[in-house]
């Protein structure tokens, strides 16, 4: 899997916002992707040392259209990236 494929999205959240402080980042990433891939990724694509990765999954939530009819979302996955200290992953 290349890089560009890895990290879809800096999640720009109110907790994402509270972990920056602590130099955590939230990332959307590809579900297939380990945590050495994030690590490799995220050091490459914002030039950031990575002291620890932690992931989430998460399971998409079923919606009522109109018709009535449930539909689920897509799945995701989600990484708490900690950087070393002093280091800024600027959310673009």
């Amino acid at each position: 899997m290349k890089d560009p494929e890895i990290i879809k999205r800096v999640q720009v959240t109110e907790k994402g916002t509270q972990l920056a402080a602590g130099n955590q980042y939230l990332l959307e990433v590809a579900r297939d992707a380990n945590k050495i891939q994030i690590r490799m990724a995220v050091e490459k694509t914002f030039g950031v040392h990575v002291v620890a990765v932690n992931t989430q999954n998460y399971n998409g939530r079923p919606r009522v259209l109109r018709n009535r009819r449930v539909v689920r979302g897509s799945d995701w996955k989600r990484a708490v990236v900690t950087v070393k200290a002093g280091e800024r992953i600027e959310a673009v």
